[in-house]
């Protein structure tokens, strides 16, 4: 893991040489100003499973949308338009994708079993394909030729033993998609993890974060009917906020400890101010970022990547590091 991620200075030097030198959806076009003519008439889209509304994925479409300034090109970021979990919706707005015949295809893989066809057919159709965010596991099985993100089993782990370490015995895994194969493994890597220290245990509750008080609220009746429970990890920032406000109702902020998948602003506060433990960062800004980038250098200059897995994290904000991160954030960066 290591190995991979010593990459990440290496792409972020590979940018800055490269800077110098339909279907129903929420979707953003990002024009080029190239005064290169073979970039400027490179057109890629993005679709991922997170609308741009989202505090995560805001980020991840703002370095999509930078890279493409910088690159002088064209980028398309599309997202399904229902705010809950839509595989279907997805898979056409990538077939979709497909025949409008880009330069590449920037998918995020949440479900396999749903996107893959689509992503085949990309992959048939000569167009490159890179992955970013959730796939890693089945990314090269797909054809794609790189992917951007962190292994999240891995991350899970590292999440359980930073929480075991804590104190926590019995925890709570939220997960707010559920067949979502990447929170799968997020869950199944912190109980993995927990397990590791002093044989914790976790148990795991959907949610439905279209409705974020009945999330609250399921949350405070697990942690009512369990006494027991001292941890709570929840799988992303929409997750996080609801488990926040049921430790505030059941007054058991700071004896239940809360942690979290991903940064929001709202995440980074309650980690300042000591009602969360930390939060597990996969840098999504270079998720957006990145893949443009290497689709740019793969179509002008055949460069690939030797990895099948490009890492950004799992990297860890704590109380330690979290007034720097803050700062970042008002740039939309973090």
């Amino acid at each position: 893991m290591h190995k991979l991620f010593k990459l990440v200075p290496l792409m972020i030097l590979l940018i800055i040489l490269a800077a110098c030198g339909g279907g129903s959806s929420n979707s953003t076009q990002t024009q080029s100003t190239s005064s290169n003519p073979s970039r400027a008439n490179l057109k890629f889209y993005v679709i991922t499973h997170g609308q741009a509304s989202d505090p995560f994925w805001s980020v991840v479409k703002k370095g999509v949308d930078q890279a493409g300034k910088d690159m002088g090109v064209q980028v398309v970021y599309e997202a399904p338009a229902s705010a809950t979990f839509d595989v279907v919706a997805m898979a056409h707005l990538i077939d979709s994708a497909v025949a409008a015949h880009p330069a590449g295809l920037v998918v995020s893989i949440p479900d396999p079993s749903g996107l893959g066809p689509s992503i085949k057919a990309a992959v048939a159709a000569g167009i490159p394909v890179i992955s970013i965010n959730s796939g890693s596991d089945v990314a090269r099985s797909l054809g794609v030729l790189v992917h951007i993100g962190q292994t999240e089993e891995q991350a899970g782990i590292g999440g359980g033993q930073k929480m075991g370490t804590a104190g926590v015995k019995h925890a709570l895994c939220v997960n707010q998609e559920v067949g979502n194969a990447a929170l799968t493994l997020r869950c199944k890597g912190f109980e993995e993890g927990l397990s590791q220290t002093d044989g914790g245990t976790v148990k795991v509750i959907g949610v439905n974060l279209s409705n974020p008080t009945q999330t609250q609220q399921t949350i405070e009746a697990a942690l009512q009917h369990d006494p027991s429970i001292d941890g709570i990890m929840t799988l992303g920032p929409t997750g996080a906020t609801p488990a926040l406000k049921a430790l505030q109702d059941l007054n058991k902020t700071g004896q239940i400890k809360l942690a979290t998948f991903d940064l929001s602003s709202d995440v980074l506060q309650a980690i300042k101010n000591g009602q969360m433990l930390f939060a597990i960062d996969q840098q999504q800004y270079l998720q957006g970022y990145l893949p443009i980038v290497l689709l740019t250098l793969y179509k002008t200059n055949l460069n690939t990547i030797a990895n099948d897995v490009l890492q950004t994290g799992p990297g860890f904000v704590t109380p330690a590091n979290v007034s720097q991160v803050i700062q970042l954030t008002a740039q939309g960066t973090r």
